[in-house]
């Protein structure tokens, strides 16, 4: 499952966490606590899906937990963008991502680098099905300045490889 998972979850979460670093490491931490608790396991319908609902809870927890620290150090890390197996034009929209408020890159990340439909995008945030289509909205006019063109939701799903991927756009 981690071979099948990891690097698909990473670069899901990396636009989420704006640092590859950090999309990494709460990956990683994701599958510590699958393994911690391997009983868990066997009731998963889905384990990439608990997988990657963990790993946006604990992004969002260090977020939470490290905006002190930053304004306290000043630090706005720029990040690599070097990614083993992203196509440029993945990390192209990586850098335009991190350019976004927090909520909007998360509502981009989760429907249409993950896959994700907008009811499940909403409950994994904990907001309502029309503030995620809100930052959708607002997360595409914001890119078209950052790009300089529009992304269409074709451009969005050329830069992640995802066989599963289905209909459930905006």
């Amino acid at each position: 499952m981690y071979l099948a998972s990891y690097q698909r979850l990473v670069l899901q979460l990396y636009p989420v966490t704006g640092e590859l670093g950090e999309a990494q490491e709460v990956v990683q931490e994701a599958f510590v606590k699958l393994l911690a608790a391997p009983s868990q396991l066997s009731g998963l319908s889905n384990p990439e899906a608990w997988l990657r609902t963990v790993a946006v809870n604990l992004t969002r927890t260090r977020r939470r937990r490290g905006r002190v620290l930053q304004r306290l150090l000043g630090r706005v890390g720029a990040g690599s963008t070097d990614v083993p197996g992203a196509s440029p034009d993945h990390v192209a929209l990586m850098s335009a991502l991190r350019a976004l408020p927090a909520g909007q890159r998360e509502a981009i990340a989760l429907h249409y680098l993950a896959d994700l439909p907008i009811t499940e995008v909403a409950e994994l945030l904990q907001v309502s099905v029309g503030t995620v289509k809100s930052r959708l909205s607002r997360g595409r006019t914001a890119l078209v300045g950052l790009l300089g063109e529009h992304p269409t939701n074709d451009d969005l799903e050329r830069t992640h490889s995802n066989p599963r991927r289905s209909a459930r756009h905006v």
